[in-house]
């Protein structure tokens, strides 16, 4: 017996020594159809040994030649793959039915889906690509519930706003953007076809972990990575056609003769049977035109895009080399409205061992765009187009004398001279056209934004793993503006040192500025993640400083002799008068830091219970020295009840997840030095200039959500749903200091007011692959109730006289304010009984408006809330299909319940003098119940002038904004991997109410906003 126990024994010890003496360390890279696979666990069947996959998908693991290694990651197939005995090992995961459980980067680490609490969302970047849009943010419009996006305006470079749960301040508002762990306020620099996942983190448990400067929400953006295999070269590219749509219909020459003709009749002073000056120059002039100026302004806009990627990988090695470029050439006639972006990235990692990667992300841009006015500003380029009278032409006659080849436009209505002077019965605008091709406002930038990184893995099973990241925001600008002089003059001083130039630019002008804008972002982890048994723990800690600098100088001269592109320097112009503020030059340099602290821990027990706790401490210079650290934390869990036992035979429900969540985040974004007093000397007299407060301090963001996931038929119908309560408190404001303690001073930086955003989110969406028929939706809507609960007590309210606003509280951040339109005067005895007090002048068929105070009279006490430009709701409806090698999808989004102050309508319809104007005043009231919506037309007021709820129009909209249809060729051609041909179109369609040029214009009052275009493009998708 003993022999047989001793033999027993012997064996076993030789099979456990050979399984050790012939074990072999075993590495290799983990991916998805996306690339590298984080936190995938790695086993040895039938042992314990096992490690986890680190950021980039690498592994190391020993094992005996007849083990097998198994893969598991929640959301995929589990993999099974024995050893080959090469000591490489790389393995493709495939996605399961489980689509809840992805692997999302929430802030300096990833976490699995089902340990998420908070309200996350991951683009669909397949749904993103699609969008053709030049700048990555825009693309998120209709994507994920809760954000809002929209154009500034449609002219090429021009911004767009991004506004996640709402208007949360009464300063800044801008959402935060991580790319590749380096954070940016700005990412129009980003090229659309390197990006590979973004994540928005809309509640504050989420964006905690950021801090100072998350109030406005984060979005996440990693960019792409080389993949193990061969290597891989691939070129996108597409044109589009762009056309100005949902124009306004404006009077034609005849038309707007006969309307002036009546407005001259109805107007008090003027002889009713004598003729009017317009019926006068119909019957006698042959110089009228009859222009189309919206027509001659508009043209034909082109897009182009292209980019070369090239990509691949080794065991040790993963690289990504691209080469991009965009160039618009908007709507606008000429080329002075062009944007172009020029781009370059490298993005490479290496494995230095087993346990040590280093790696980098780079991209150099340079964009470069002419600039337009475009939002109605000066000179106006789109206003003037409206407004401009028909009977005026584009050109003036070569035998006018006043023509010139290098000024050949019209300018002031018929303009004899300075003598003579102009017609002034066609009121003075400016040529949309001439505005063009004298505009020279050239914008560039060159950035260089990037990080490198390295990252240490610790313990046997690199649970635990340092990383270390270094990133860099570089940006170089210049801005060059040369204001050529040119149309007619109106001055008949012969002395003036200004005579017989034109009035517009007088006199010429450059004014040219450079600067630079530095940020150097240091951030270091320790990140902790094992799963235990039942237990599943994520732990980081980490640190993170931030410096900023930024320098600017410019200078400006005027009176150039000569005005070619050669002589538009600063060395080239003269002095200038006592009349003109040139030549001045500037100067400055401003510098900010931000000194970091943070930690989170996240804890799962048997896939059922998760809870998270983060805290954020911040330093920044931005504010007093009795506030300068600022403390941001949150905490978070959620319970996948689909998990428990009792839950295992509700078959018709495959996934369920309670969350909740409660977190703060702040926002600095005031100027540096803001806290400070500033004073000024004399003759030796030192004044105060403004006062500081070294008790200034962040504005902090408080949020709740709570919210739920839920899965059906095997997942393939999915719903969430949330409701937040996000109150934003110790405001940044600046109030007026009493003159009578003070004097007149700037106004002082103080923490008062709060603001309070709440709604709900929803999110609906349904996938099917089973058949040769594939398609996928996805619906989100999103409500939002903004309202102003606080303000200094010295505040009572702000206002805001250029966009018709006052913020106050009760109220909606910036509502409209102004008299309530109550339809047209039709008689007089009307008047006399309601305006029982004072008329004010008022006529039959001028505008009614409320008396809200009943007192006789309208006067400012008349005034109240008209309007709210926040969108109540927004909403987005995305369509995916695909059959055989067809697909076609389509996108629509709108926003609902959203006003906007429409002052073109204003000027256009309801302006006393002779503009331009839409068809409707065909219908203006003349005599009697012929109407009560539109006045009488007459040179007088008739209460068009005044700010009322009558130009306070509906800009909800519902946009099919874009649609997509493409085919991939089969592997036909030889060295071609891939083929895929698409036609897309953007901006097809819009359903509107809105009367101005675009519902979807940002700005708080719409003096004549460049309007989005309808685009149709056509591309390819090549891979070699």
């Amino acid at each position: 017996m003993s022999r047989k126990i001793i033999h027993n024994l012997f064996l076993l010890w030789a099979l456990v020594s050979g399984g050790v003496l012939f074990a072999q360390t075993i590495s290799g890279t983990v991916t998805d159809k996306s690339g590298p696979l984080p936190s995938v666990n790695v086993t040895v069947k039938g042992s314990t040994a096992g490690t986890v996959t680190d950021f980039d998908g690498n592994y190391t693991i020993n094992a005996g030649p007849n083990d097998v290694l198994v893969f598991s990651f929640i959301g995929y197939t589990t993999k099974e793959v024995p050893n080959n005995s090469t000591g490489t090992i790389n393995v493709v995961m495939s996605e399961d039915a489980e689509q809840l459980n992805d692997l999302i980067i929430t802030g300096y680490t990833g976490q699995r889906k089902s340990s998420i609490s908070g309200a996350v969302a991951q683009v669909d970047i397949d749904n993103v690509s699609k969008t053709r849009v030049a700048d990555v943010a825009q693309a998120l419009q209709g994507q994920v519930a809760g954000v809002f996006v929209a154009a500034n305006t449609g002219a090429p470079g021009d911004g767009i706003k991004l506004r996640i749960r709402g208007e949360g301040t009464l300063g800044n508002n801008d959402v935060l953007y991580v790319v590749d762990g380096v954070p940016t306020r700005d990412i129009t620099w980003l090229n659309q076809n390197d990006v590979k996942s973004m994540t928005v983190l809309k509640d504050a448990a989420s964006a905690a972990i950021y801090g100072s400067r998350a109030a406005g929400g984060v979005v996440i953006i990693t960019t792409k990575q080389g993949k193990e295999g061969r290597a891989t070269l691939e070129v996108n590219a597409f044109t589009g056609i762009h056309h100005a749509t949902n124009l306004p219909d404006l009077l034609n020459a005849d038309q707007y003769l006969t309307v002036k003709d009546r407005a001259w009749h109805n107007t008090l002073g003027n002889d009713a049977n004598a003729e009017s000056p317009y019926a006068y120059d119909r019957r006698t002039r042959t110089d009228l035109a009859d222009t189309d100026w919206l027509d001659q302004l508009f043209t034909t806009g082109i897009s182009n895009n292209a980019q070369i990627t090239a990509s691949g990988a080794t065991d040790k090695v993963r690289y990504l080399l691209s080469g991009g470029y965009y160039a618009m050439d908007g709507i606008v006639t000429e080329k002075n409205d062009m944007y172009k972006r020029v781009n370059f990235r490298s993005n490479l990692s290496a494995d230095i061992s087993d346990r040590f990667t280093v790696g980098t992300n780079i991209q150099i841009s340079s964009q470069k765009q002419d600039k337009l006015s475009s939002s109605g500003d000066a000179p106006g380029v789109i206003r003037h187009a409206l407004i401009r009278p028909p009977v005026l032409s584009v050109y003036k006659n070569p035998s006018d004398p006043t023509y010139s080849a290098q000024d050949p436009y019209t300018d002031l209505p018929f303009y004899t001279g300075p003598d003579g002077g102009w017609s002034k019965i066609y009121e003075y605008s400016s040529n949309p056209l001439a505005i063009v091709h004298f505009t020279n406002d050239k914008r560039s930038t060159f950035q260089t934004f990037g990080n490198v990184f390295a990252e240490y893995a610790f313990l046997g099973d690199k649970s635990l793993k340092f990383r270390s990241n270094l990133g860099a925001d570089i940006r170089f600008s210049h801005n060059k503006n040369f204001a050529e002089n040119y149309g007619d003059s109106n001055i008949n001083d012969t002395s003036n040192p200004y005579y017989g130039m034109g009035r517009n630019n007088m006199p010429n002008s450059l004014n040219e500025n450079r600067g630079q804008d530095v940020t150097f972002t240091w951030s270091n982890t320790l990140n902790y993640v094992k799963t235990i048994g039942a237990h599943d723990l994520n732990f980081l800690l980490g640190s993170e400083f931030i410096n900023n600098s930024a320098e600017a100088m410019g200078g400006a001269r005027s009176l150039y002799d000569i005005t070619t592109p050669t002589f538009q320097y600063l060395d080239y112009g003269g002095l200038g008068s006592a009349n003109t503020p040139y030549p001045y030059s500037s100067g400055s340099r401003t510098e900010w830091s931000l000194l970091s602290f943070f930690g989170s821990a996240t804890y799962g027990y048997n896939n059922k219970y998760f809870a998270t706790g983060t805290l954020r401490a911040d330093a920044s210079s931005r504010f007093g020295p009795n506030n300068k650290w600022g403390y941001f934390p949150s905490v978070s869990a959620n319970w996948i009840l689909t998990n428990e036992n009792f839950m295992q035979n509700v078959g018709w429900l495959s996934y369920t997840k309670l969350r909740a969540t409660w977190g703060q985040a702040g926002n600095q974004e005031i100027p540096n030095w803001a806290y400070e007093t500033i004073v000024t000397t004399s003759d030796g007299i030192v004044d105060t200039r403004r006062f500081g407060n070294p008790d200034l301090k962040w504005e902090t963001t408080t949020q709740t959500n709570v919210g739920i996931d839920l899965g059906f038929v095997n997942d393939k119908l999915t719903f969430s749903a949330d409701y937040f309560n996000k109150i934003t408190s110790d405001i940044l404001l600046t109030i007026q200091l009493p003159a009578v303690s003070v004097g007149v001073i700037d106004r002082t930086y103080v923490n008062a007011g709060e603001v309070q955003n709440k709604g709900f989110e929803f999110n609906l969406g349904w996938k099917d692959n089973d058949n040769d028929f594939k398609y996928s939706i996805n619906a989100n809507m999103a409500t939002l109730d903004n309202e102003v609960t606080k303000l200094q007590k010295y505040v009572r309210n702000i206002q805001d006289d250029a966009s018709h606003t006052r913020t106050q509280v009760g109220q909606p951040i910036s509502a409209y304010y102004g008299y309530v339109f109550d339809g047209i005067y039709q008689n007089q005895a009307e008047i006399d009984s309601y305006l029982s007090t004072n008329a004010n002048g008022a006529r039959p068929g001028d505008m009614k408006f409320k008396d809200l105070n009943n007192d006789g009279q309208i006067d400012a006490n008349d005034r109240t809330f008209i309007g709210n430009p926040i969108p109540k709701i927004t909403y987005g409806f995305n369509f995916n299909a695909s059959y055989k090698n067809f697909d076609f999808s389509f996108l629509v989004q709108g926003v609902q319940d959203v006003d906007r102050y429409n002052d073109m309508i204003q000027i256009l319809n309801y302006d006393s003098r002779p503009f331009n104007s839409t068809t409707d005043v065909l219908n203006s009231w003349n005599g009697e119940g012929t109407s009560n919506t539109t006045p009488r037309l007459t040179f007088n007021r008739n209460g068009g002038q005044e700010v009322s709820s009558k130009f306070v129009e509906d800009a909800s909209y519902l946009r099919l904004k874009n649609i997509e249809l493409g085919y991939t060729f089969n592997k036909a051609i030889k060295g071609l991997n891939t083929v895929r041909i698409y036609v897309s179109g953007q901006n097809l369609l819009t359903v509107t109410d809105y009367k101005g040029l675009d519902p979807e214009s940002t700005s708080l009052i719409d003096q004549g906003t460049y309007p989005q275009s309808k685009a149709y493009m056509f591309g390819a998708r090549i891979i070699f």
